[in-house]
């Protein structure tokens, strides 16, 4: 991101004071490895708590594998646009404003994040028929969701490197 970009930051004094973000600010827009791998982690963090919550639900309720999975898939977009949406509502912004930060923000990282997860529990041996007390159940899962962050780690370089994506939400930190 440009320093240009943070006019509206007249309070910050300096990036000094954006210590919080590891100093990972790229040169003339660019984006860094680093920075798409905290907002690919961001990202993940949202699909994990709603993978497995889905998860632990439609097992719960004795739903088949389809059913199950798509009640991830809801949550894992559900929960999140909303660790971004927490955090530019925190930032100050509306809740209209917030949403379509959120939106512009995450919606084809998780859409990716979720194509790739999903697909590849969908080909591991057993994983979709694993119960949630089995070691494949968790081991696939986290295969699968270190995969999706090796897949779409690239894609959040690209985006945030157009000035989209986590590069949206970045200019409300404060």
């Amino acid at each position: 991101m440009q320093h240009d970009a943070h006019a509206h930051h007249q309070h910050h004094g300096s990036h000094a004071d954006h210590a919080h973000h590891g100093g990972d600010h790229a040169a003339a827009g660019g984006a860094t490895w680093a920075m798409a791998a905290k907002a690919t982690l961001h990202c993940l963090t949202g699909c994990a708590i709603g993978e497995v919550l889905g998860m632990i639900i439609g097992t719960a309720l004795g739903w088949g594998n389809a059913p199950t999975m798509a009640l991830a898939i809801v949550l894992a977009f559900f929960f999140g646009y909303s660790l971004t949406l927490w955090a530019v509502k925190r930032a100050g912004l509306g809740l209209k404003a917030a949403i379509g930060v959120a939106l512009a923000a995450d919606t084809l990282s998780i859409t990716v994040m979720e194509i790739v997860d999903n697909g590849v529990l969908l080909l591991v041996p057993g994983a979709m028929d694993a119960h949630l007390s089995d070691g494949l159940f968790w081991g696939a899962l986290a295969f699968a969701f270190l995969v999706a962050f090796l897949v779409t780690t690239p894609v959040n370089k690209w985006l945030i490197g157009r000035g989209k994506g986590h590069a949206v939400v970045h200019q409300y930190h404060h």
